[in-house]
Formats: C-alpha cells, sequence, structure tokens
C-alpha cells in the first residue's frame, strides 16, 4: 500500500512540476557549441518543429556554455562537442547524450600549396618546432597558427586529448588567439599563410582548405571506419531525469530512425552507425603511446 501510495504522489508532483514550469512560448532553448549546432541542430530543430510544433530556439556561446547551462536548467538542451569535466562542480551533473561523429579539421588559406600533414607535423607545429612551410612541402614562408582561447572549448580540448594527450599542454606557437570557432575560420580565410584546427561541420561551410591528415581526409566514410585520425563524438546536454518532458522527446527524435537520416542528410554521421569507434579510439591512443607520437 505504502508503494503504490509513494507512486502515485511521484505521478502528481511530476505532473505539478510540468503544469507550473511550461515551455515558454511553446518553445524549447538549446544553446552551446557552434559546430554542433552546424553539424546537425539546425535540420533537427525543423525536423521536431514539423513533427510535434514545437520550436526550437538556438543560440551559441560554445560546449562549455551548452553543458553548464543545461546542467542548471537555465537553457532546456545544451550542445557539446567535448565530453563534461567530471571534477568540476558545474558540469559534475551534466547528463550527455551522443548523438553525432565530428572530426576535427586541419584548415588553410585556400591558395596554399600543401595538401597533407602528418600527426608529428601538426605536434611540431603546435609546440612551434616547425615554423615555415617549407617544412611541410610548402612555400618559404612563416607559419602563422590560429588557436581558440583558453582550455575549455570543445575543439581546443579534443585538440589537446587526441593530439597532445594532455588537456594543460599550452601552444607556444600560436599566433592567433580567437574567442570562438568562428573567428578562427574566418582568419584563415584571408591569411595565405594561416592555419588552424575547426570541427569539419563548421570547415566544410567555409572557403578554405581542408588538408588530409596521414593521407586521409575528413570524410563520412572515412571517419565511420576509423581511418581519420582526429573524430570526435558530439553530445546533446540536458538535466537526465530533472529535464523538462519536451526536451527528453527532443532526445528521443534525435535518436530516433527519423531523427538518424536528418543528422545524415546534414552531412553528418549518426553516432549509432560507427559506435565501434569508441573502442577504435581506444586502440588508437594505444598504438600512438606505443610508437612515442605524444610527447
Amino acid at each position: 500500500m505504502k508503494g503504490i501510495v509513494v507512486v502515485f504522489i511521484a505521478i502528481f508532483y511530476a505532473g505539478f512540476i510540468q503544469a507550473v514550469e511550461p515551455l515558454k512560448d511553446n518553445t524549447l532553448l538549446w544553446a552551446g557549441c557552434g559546430i554542433t549546432k552546424k553539424a546537425f541542430m539546425a535540420e533537427l530543430a525543423k525536423g521536431f518543429e514539423k513533427k510535434y510544433g514545437i520550436k526550437v530556439k538556438l543560440s551559441g556561446g560554445g560546449a562549455t556554455k551548452g553543458i553548464r547551462n543545461a546542467t542548471k536548467g537555465e537553457i532546456n538542451i545544451g550542445g557539446a562537442c567535448r565530453a563534461s569535466m567530471e571534477k568540476h562542480p558545474e558540469e559534475a551533473q551534466a547528463y550527455q547524450v551522443p548523438v553525432a561523429w565530428d572530426a576535427l579539421a586541419v584548415i588553410v588559406h585556400k591558395d596554399n600549396p600543401v595538401e597533407s600533414v602528418t600527426f608529428q607535423q601538426i605536434q611540431g607545429i603546435y609546440l612551434g618546432k616547425i615554423k615555415n612551410w617549407k617544412e611541410v612541402g610548402g612555400k618559404n614562408a612563416s607559419i602563422e597558427l590560429y588557436v581558440r582561447k583558453g582550455k575549455f572549448s570543445g575543439v581546443g580540448r579534443t585538440l589537446r586529448e587526441l593530439v597532445f594527450a594532455n588537456f594543460d599542454q599550452e601552444f607556444p606557437a600560436a599566433t592567433h588567439v580567437t574567442k570562438s570557432s568562428g573567428p578562427l575560420e574566418k582568419g584563415i580565410q584571408k591569411n595565405l599563410n594561416g592555419i588552424g584546427i575547426t570541427g569539419i561541420s563548421s570547415a566544410k561551410r567555409r572557403n578554405v582548405k581542408i588538408l588530409k591528415l596521414e593521407g586521409k581526409d575528413p570524410s563520412v566514410e572515412h571517419i565511420k571506419k576509423g581511418e581519420y585520425l582526429l573524430y570526435r563524438p558530439l553530445y546533446l546536454v540536458t538535466q537526465g531525469e530533472r529535464s523538462h518532458p519536451t526536451a527528453k522527446k527532443f532526445i528521443t527524435y534525435a535518436l530516433s530512425r527519423e531523427g538518424k537520416e536528418i543528422i545524415r542528410k546534414a552531412g553528418t554521421l549518426p553516432y549509432a552507425d560507427a559506435i565501434g569507434l569508441v573502442m577504435k579510439q581506444v586502440e588508437q591512443y594505444e598504438r600512438a603511446t606505443a610508437k612515442g607520437l605524444y610527447r
């Protein structure tokens, strides 16, 4: 009898919470990583509104904002291109759902003659050991490195993890430090000697050259097979069980057959299409460590 009463109270309380906290203007609020937004969110939002009549308002702010504001309940859903930091008090309770795969793309000016770089060359450029384009098959000109400000951004943290295996890695060769990926990409569009790393979902919308890495371009097919080395999950972030029911509904939609097809049509790889990449990345890390690529 006590159990039945508890269940009844829980159902009543849940209904009460939903009743006093309706969606403002029948709209879900989403904010966060601009790369996640460009990868699939705009298309998913349109599909969700068409099917359920509920709007999804999109804004930027970066992965950190997406994770922390969603965790605090200031927005309904956050977007992130990095995992939450469990030891950080503002991110410890984040509930992240991997929805798609993205890749970190090495970009240069469209007229730069270089076509491909190696893993170790990228390390050398960021550490200031390689300073001239002629050292990587380009013209005799100084390399100008563009990086994101801080160490918590989605691209910056993932870059440090996958290329340097060190979340605190400094980039002493940086000549241009930008607040977000947008200015970084725009700067390289205009700078013949510029180079930087950003998400492929964003890079392919810019007038830049995307370099091959170890002879492989960051195509969906190469990412799916794990042949392109720098790939990472893209997440939707909520408060988990404390989330608004409509936010949960959106997550379910994103993971549904219809949602995954929308993500594919946007040119992005759904997470479920290549779930084996999780273990493959672990294997790649172990091989790279054995070869001494992290130093």
